[in-house]
């Protein structure tokens, strides 16, 4: 079992922790942070002072353009019409106004090459100065006061009236209980391939989206690659059907009791797949004899100058020079000790998944917001996509709450 571990107006974030009353601090700085600032700032009109955006890192995205990276991803999942910016068709026009410079869009459902994707955030982030709603800083607790919330930081605290938990999974990747160091994992910090030459072996442990990403991406750089996962490879275009992206599926869902959500979310999520043009592509390799797909689990790892792997299904042993995982992450509430805290002090509903039960605005409490896999009962299966954080930011807009 795995262990779960337009015009620039500011591109830097904050050195400070604002003083005074804030309106709304957004805890997490990724894709759905981000773009929540940026619903806040420029859709809601809630003054750019009154904003703060509180993440570790100091630019915008960053571990999700570690994991790209990491992965060797070259498009998105996503479609056209998901990104950081309010306008559904604001990356199509830069990609026009841009002339295709940073890539384009494959079929289908015209996903964009992950070159134009950052490039059009970095745009939509400077234009609209959403960097500078940041401070680099971790929120360590919330406490609720007679004016909204103090938010404990590792730089001092704030006071805010409302809180948006923007939480993503980066801590709670899974480990298998067999592998002897975490950066084996893909998505860990210390994850690197750099140090591989042509030639050389590697098993991806792994069946999903990741797995395949990567090992397109060593098979490039000239690497034998084994995929080794629990199953076949599964062909899903997307991490679940698109029709769960409108009515067709969500209005049943949010017709339906709370407590059978978490069911119907697990039967929607298509886990370990891969899309159309990657599973194409690892057949390709299959048939050049440079990736193949091997269906067990480890039973042992053995490791000396190399590495030897023993598999519990056929007891096969494979020998490689590096091992990667991309076993994905933890199935568990995200957010660690600072949720655990809120949930016990404010007496928080959660069900018997022990996620939020947030009402139909994602207000978990008065003046409480959460978005990403927090809001899933509300928000279904694509909660924790880029698709989820705009749907999140469509409850934000409609929001009667006071701007001010």
């Amino acid at each position: 079992m795995p262990q779960y571990y337009c015009k620039s107006i500011a591109t830097t974030h904050h050195t400070q922790v604002p003083d005074g009353m804030l309106e709304w601090v957004v805890i997490g700085g990724g894709v759905h942070g981000t773009h929540l600032s940026h619903v806040l700032t420029t859709g809601k009109g809630v003054a750019r002072d009154r904003v703060c955006v509180l993440d570790r890192e100091a630019e915008p995205l960053a571990v999700f353009w570690q994991y790209t990276a990491a992965t060797g991803m070259t498009h998105m999942r996503s479609v056209g019409v998901h990104h950081l910016d309010l306008h559904p068709y604001s990356l199509l026009d830069f990609h026009k106004r841009s002339r295709g410079r940073h890539g384009g869009f494959i079929p289908p459902y015209d996903r964009p090459r992950l070159s134009l994707f950052r490039a059009h955030s970095r745009h939509v982030t400077e234009k609209h100065g959403l960097d500078a709603l940041r401070v680099m800083a971790a929120a360590t607790s919330v406490e609720r006061t007679p004016s909204g919330f103090r938010v404990e930081t590792s730089r001092g605290p704030l006071q805010t009236r409302r809180v948006v938990l923007a939480l993503g999974a980066s801590d709670e990747i899974a480990i298998p209980t067999w592998a002897p160091t975490p950066d084996w994992h893909v998505f860990h910090p210390a994850f690197s391939t750099t140090h591989l030459a042509a030639g050389q072996r590697v098993a991806i442990i792994g069946g999903g989206i990741s797995a395949a990403q990567v090992a397109l991406d060593l098979n490039r750089r000239g690497l034998q690659v084994s995929i080794i996962a629990r199953h076949a490879p599964r062909e899903h275009q997307f991490d679940s059907d698109a029709g769960w992206l409108g009515p067709r599926h969500m209005a049943a869902f949010a017709a339906s009791p709370l407590h059978e959500r978490r069911a119907q979310i697990d039967r929607a999520r298509h886990r370990g797949s891969i899309p159309r043009d990657l599973t194409r592509a690892l057949r390709r390799a299959a048939r050049a004899g440079t990736i193949d797909w091997l269906e067990g689990e480890i039973a042992r790892v053995t490791a000396d100058a190399s590495f030897e792997l023993e598999l519990t299904e056929s007891r096969r042993s494979l020998r490689v020079d590096q091992v990667v995982l991309a076993t994905g992450f933890a199935r568990r509430r995200p957010g660690g000790a600072l949720v655990d805290r809120l949930i016990d002090d404010l007496g928080l509903p959660c069900s018997a998944c022990g996620f939020p039960l947030p009402r139909d605005t994602l207000e978990w409490a008065p003046g409480l917001y959460v978005t990403g896999s927090l809001a899933e009962l509300r928000l279904g299966p694509s909660a924790r996509n880029i698709a989820g954080a705009r749907a999140a930011g469509e409850r934000l807009m409609q929001s009667t709450c006071n701007n001010s």
